[in-house]
């Protein structure tokens, strides 16, 4: 996939769908902030009009719209009514930031490798709900979170990039999902830099890195005595 701001001047331009508080969003505002930073939030848009996260671009500058499903007939209205806010204020690339409605295979296929989410698992491991608890449960020693294309099939998509943490003996699901929160603050970041720089290329199902890109080391948890 071409970088998809090629043949216009300035920086991608993202739309950005919250919720509620908007943690992740505050993160993608504060990497636009940065001068060298390639992309840059060009409109926050809402399904509840009390969300905190439309104060906080509004705060900054930043276009915010609330557009609550409730007020339309049916999904493809709202959606539709998002699709037209979206496509008015230039966005190129949206970003799921805790938006907490399911998105119809029209929306998904229309805005197909242009619509990225940030889950909080490292999928395809605890797709859905209650991923931390889950995760403990399960006795993992890593979780962690991802950021990924969005397809019609809930938390699927081609892999953008992952974020790890060590799951502690003594976590709980609050503390371990703290951690796993930092994280999503730097990686969706990251993730849209690579985009917004052209690194990413879908290839069918996956996503596909050009390099150089540092690999970390090798992580143990727990690691050797």
């Amino acid at each position: 996939m071409a970088r998809l701001n090629s043949g216009t001047p300035g920086k991608l331009k993202l739309g950005v769908l919250i919720s509620g508080r908007g943690s992740n969003l505050q993160s993608l505002m504060n990497a636009a902030a940065a001068p060298d930073f390639p992309a840059t939030v060009a409109l926050v848009l809402s399904n509840k009009a009390d969300a905190a996260g439309l104060e906080r671009a509004r705060s900054a500058g930043i276009p915010a719209l609330a557009l609550p499903h409730k007020d339309y007939a049916d999904k493809p209205a709202f959606e539709q009514a998002m699709t037209r806010a979206l496509e008015d204020a230039g966005v190129q690339l949206v970003c799921l930031a805790g938006f907490m409605r399911l998105l119809s295979p029209w929306f998904v296929d229309h805005w197909r490798d242009r619509l990225i989410n940030i889950h909080p698992s490292l999928l395809p491991a605890f797709p859905g709900i209650d991923t931390h608890q889950r995760a403990l449960d399960a006795g993992v020693r890593f979780h962690g979170c991802t950021v990924h294309y969005v397809r019609s099939e809930v938390d699927s998509g081609p892999i953008v990039a992952q974020a790890a943490v060590p799951v502690q003996s003594d976590d709980t699901a609050d503390t371990l999902s703290a951690r796993v929160l930092a994280a999503e603050h730097e990686l969706y970041p990251l993730a849209v830099r690579l985009i917004a720089e052209g690194r990413v290329t879908v290839e069918g199902d996956r996503a596909v890195l050009a390099c150089p890109l540092p690999i970390p080391a090798t992580a143990l948890n727990p690691r050797p005595a």
